[in-house]
């Protein structure tokens, strides 16, 4: 899950009906944050899938 400025998601409410791996929280972009903060995004969806591939 990554939350971004200006995003209305909520951990405790999310993780009701959902299994939440990973949080992420981003003091800028948005709700179109492939293009409003492309940068924290890409290196976000990296650092996630460092955690699952095998190595």
């Amino acid at each position: 899950m990554a939350n971004f400025l200006g995003d209305r998601a909520i951990r405790g409410l999310a993780e009701l009906s959902n299994t939440i791996t990973h949080w992420s929280r981003f003091p800028r972009g948005g709700h179109f944050a492939s293009l409003q903060a492309p940068d924290l995004l890409i290196s976000d969806i990296r650092r996630f899938f460092r955690t699952v591939r095998p190595r």
